[in-house]
């Protein structure tokens, strides 16, 4: 093999992350900001969301949950329970540097967020497009998923673009496939979501849209209805796709959660 080759081949053994699947730290002020990207995508997702964030004068740590960012081989071998843990993994690392915390996620993130509210002992928590349950196919394969997994290792989505900001699109950094076995880890961790809503204390905010083409914005209403928080919040958007930081209404997003973030620093979230 030529020594260019050779050395092209030995870089792409060294690859382990996709280009801009890196997790990030904005630094900045007392109130830290745990961003937790969404199934199955990447920390770039609330890059944006993270940077204007920092602008604002909080800290901003963008998380990579496990078996993202890499291969989708590697989103197989991932559990609930893994990204639980990045998560509780990511506050002490905030709260480390930081006098409070609050969770911010998207979608899958924003279960996490919405589970670990109840764990961890946060200053609030946003949660955009968090699902209630996954689509009722979904939820009746779910007690053969692991086994037909063996035979159907991914699904390539079929559903037509919600996207209202075809530029943005493009840039998404994500997986092509879906894993099916990680899908059933997806269905595990909302059934945790759904049964730790009782429990948040904490002042929460819930941000969806009526374009969502994943999840109907009609579930932000059963999770406000369960989540214990005396002050909680449901903001409707209406012209965005699922990726709320990332499309069409992205600069109302950034100003929400960076408000959100301001009540909850002063104590009047």
């Amino acid at each position: 093999m030529p020594e260019r080759a050779r050395a092209r081949a030995e870089a792409d053994r060294m690859k382990i992350l996709v280009e801009r699947g890196e997790p990030f730290l904005i630094p900045g002020g007392e109130t830290g900001c745990l961003l937790i990207h969404g199934f199955p995508g990447a920390p770039e997702e609330m890059r944006w969301l993270g940077n204007h964030l920092g602008r604002q004068g909080f800290t901003a740590l963008g998380i990579r949950l496990f078996g993202h960012a890499t291969h989708p081989k590697d989103l197989i071998r991932a559990r609930k329970q893994d990204w639980m843990a990045d998560v509780e993994d990511g506050y002490h690392i905030l709260r480390g540097a930081c006098e409070r915390v609050i969770l911010v996620g998207l979608s899958l993130g924003g279960a996490l967020a919405l589970t670990m509210a109840s764990r961890l002992p946060v200053a609030g928590v946003v949660a955009m497009a968090a699902p209630y349950r996954l689509p009722s196919l979904a939820e009746r394969l779910r007690p053969i998923l692991p086994a037909l997994s063996l035979v159907w290792r991914y699904r390539v989505p079929t559903e037509p673009s919600d996207w209202q900001d075809k530029e943005a699109e493009a840039l998404n950094v994500h997986y092509p496939v879906q894993p099916v076995r990680a899908i059933a880890e997806v269905h595990d961790l909302i059934a945790c979501m759904r049964a730790s809503l009782p429990q948040i204390q904490a002042p929460a905010l819930l941000i969806y849209s009526k374009g969502d083409g994943a999840v109907p914005f009609e579930q932000g209403n059963i999770i406000l209805e369960q989540v214990g928080s005396e002050r909680k919040e449901l903001v409707l958007l209406e012209h965005s796709g699922h990726n709320l930081p990332r499309d069409a209404e992205r600069e109302q997003v950034f100003d929400l959660v960076a408000g959100f973030a301001r009540h909850v620093e002063e104590g009047t979230a």
